[in-house]
């Protein structure tokens, strides 16, 4: 079985969520990326909405489960002994799509094969096969390890939410948990146990938090010996701060990511994409009598490298911000007056 050496390795990764202006909303799912060569495997496969199976929300036997399969300890899920690589981050039914592929043994190496997207049980290679990616031959040892280590990790974390506004708190806690992302209320962590504290990823302050509290809040993590990312909240506007905790909940290094730069400044946004994939600009501002408005202001394709977009007027008057996402980052900046 001929296929030339890759390196393999497993990242976090993310699937943004989003709660849309109309009040929809996509899931928010952390999952676990191949690594082939160094470069996550989505990549290569343009800009595919999708998810491995290795997802932090599902139970851990069913963790356990797929990289059993993934390791050939278990019986393929499909026929022909394919697997799934990649899946519907929605619902995960093959019905919606997936990205397949035949995991074979040859001697003490792992070989992934046959690319292929998927809609029922059979795979046609010549329609819809994936002709420009793999096969790929990974080292037995390294396969092992990497699965092996995934699976002892744990799941997911939550979010710690502080601030003085209380309904605003609460809308948030409400939209975050919409989409996925566990999150609870609290004026302080004042005599709270350190188990707790591990149970949190990020703190998000509200703006009405005061340095001293900030600084006490940080001070009981880092005695608990959690390490956590802190969010300061822009603006009370609830989709500005989805964004914002989301990119904080991402720890992928830079390279591993599709959406590298964002800036916001002269009427214009700077954009840096690493793979072809569609980016969404959506722009918040706060008016004088602090009520919130949103506008779109660009939705395409880019390709790699940095692009500059111009921003409708109305987007950056006043105390106005920026988002940026794709289908599995996002960033956040406050705009820069003029």
């Amino acid at each position: 079985m001929s296929a030339e050496y890759a390196t393999f390795g497993l990242a976090p990764a993310m699937r943004a969520g989003d709660v849309l202006a109309n009040g929809d909303y996509q899931v928010h799912r952390d999952f676990v990326d191949f690594l082939v060569d160094g470069r996550p495997l989505l990549f290569r496969l343009s800009d595919l909405d999708a998810v491995s199976p290795l997802a932090s929300d599902i139970p851990p036997a069913i963790f356990t489960e797929q990289v059993r399969g993934l390791l050939l300890e278990a019986q393929a899920p499909l026929p022909g002994g394919r697997h799934i690589i990649y899946g519907c981050p929605e619902c995960a039914d093959l019905a919606c799509g997936a990205v397949t592929a035949v995991i074979d043994r040859d001697g003490e190496d792992y070989v992934w094969r046959d690319f292929a997207w998927q809609t029922d049980e059979h795979a046609d290679l010549e329609l819809n096969g994936y002709h420009g990616i793999g096969p790929f031959r990974f080292r037995g040892a390294e396969y092992r390890q990497a699965l092996l280590a995934a699976e002892a990790q744990g799941g997911r974390r939550r979010v710690l939410l502080i601030g003085a506004r209380v309904a605003v708190l609460a809308k948030l806690a409400a939209a975050l948990r919409t989409i996925g992302i566990g999150a609870d209320i609290a004026h302080d962590t004042t005599d709270v146990h350190a188990d707790e504290l591990r149970a949190y990823g990020a703190v998000a302050f509200g703006r009405a938090v005061t340095q001293e509290e900030r600084a006490a809040v940080r001070r009981a993590f880092e005695q608990a010996g959690v390490q956590v990312a802190y969010v300061d909240g822009l603006a009370p506007i609830i989709p500005l701060l989805v964004a914002q905790i989301e990119n904080a909940l991402d720890r992928r290094p830079v390279e591993q990511r599709r959406l590298t730069r964002l800036v916001a400044a002269d009427g214009e946004a700077g954009v840096e994409v690493t793979s072809p994939c569609r980016v969404r600009l959506t722009a918040y501002r706060l008016d004088r009598l602090y009520r919130s408005h949103v506008l779109e202001v660009f939705d395409g394709i880019l390709e790699p490298g940095r692009h500059r977009i111009a921003l409708d007027a109305k987007a950056v008057r006043g105390e106005s911000f920026v988002v940026a996402r794709t289908t599995g980052s996002v960033l956040v900046e406050a705009m820069t007056p003029r």
